[in-house]
């Protein structure tokens, strides 16, 4: 079977990015690496790492294994919070892109602005340099507020091409979502499924929007990302579930089932403010 096109997103520095990519936390030794493999062969075009992740050699292994041609890879990975700083942030990306074993990544993430440092500034501007040196095609953050994005653009004129956040029907995140597209940011969600200790799959809306499409219920979710303009990036080491995963594109929700979904709103699932997240 033929792997899927998938639509492509532009960002606000020239660049673009998949609609749907493979998250890969979790994902490591050989299996790790079969698994990057069998999505590549799945149709995922993005993947999403970290250094935090332990696992950013597997994922270029399997770029490598794969097959596909690199440039047609989107691969992203995220500065640790030891990093934090110009020149620690240049150390960090040294070692991650030698983990990966690439020449460049595509997109690069400050994984937490951990406000309490006061260093996220000083990330950036190593981040630019390294995007206008070539070592990195695009820039961006994750777990950023609109006030840490805004202190970015007022301190170095540089907007994130991309801000990956906690992103599920649970958490939609309307007021951050709004703020992105006045500032030409992609919004990328993590934990697009929601957490299992509160499961998606039972909420009866999204049960009947899935038996009226004659989909799955976690099909009906991820098409729900596409259509907010967020790129959705579920983890899944199983090649069937991968493939189901990318097969989004062969309906259509309506207007009134992307609000009944977005109506699930309630809370983080995750527990983690980015104003008070600390993680080195």
């Amino acid at each position: 079977m033929a792997a899927p096109s998938i639509p492509t997103l532009p960002l606000n520095d020239g660049q673009s990015l998949p609609a749907i990519g493979l998250g890969t936390f979790g994902m490591r030794g050989p299996s790790g690496v079969a698994s990057v493999v069998s999505g590549l062969q799945a149709g995922y075009r993005l993947l999403d790492t970290a250094l935090r992740y332990r696992n950013e050699k597997e994922v270029g292994e399997g770029v490598r294994e794969s097959g596909v041609d690199r440039g047609d890879i989107s691969v992203t990975t995220k500065l640790r919070g030891r990093h934090h700083g110009f020149y620690e942030t240049l150390e960090g990306f040294d070692e991650s892109l030698a983990n990966l074993g690439l020449d460049y990544v595509d997109l690069y993430l400050i994984h937490w602005p951990l406000p309490r440092l006061g260093k996220f500034v000083d990330s950036w501007r190593a981040m630019i340099w390294l995007r206008d040196q070539g070592a990195i095609r695009s820039i961006g953050v994750s777990n950023f507020t609109p006030a840490h994005i805004g202190q970015l653009i007022v301190e170095t004129g540089v907007t994130p091409a991309v801000n990956q956040v906690e992103l599920h029907p649970y958490f939609p995140q309307a007021d951050q979502r709004a703020f992105h597209d006045e500032y030409g940011i992609v919004t990328e969600s993590w934990s697009p499924l929601g957490r299992k200790r509160r499961s998606l799959a039972a909420e009866p809306i999204i049960v009947g929007i899935a038996a009226a499409h004659a989909v799955t219920t976690t099909q009906v979710v991820l098409r729900w990302h596409l259509q907010l303009g967020a790129i959705a990036i579920p983890k899944s080491a199983n090649s069937a579930r991968q493939a189901a995963n990318l097969d989004i594109l062969g309906f259509v929700l309506t207007d009134a089932e992307v609000e009944g979904i977005s109506s699930l709103e309630s809370r983080r699932t995750w527990w983690a403010d980015p104003d008070r997240h600390y993680e080195l």
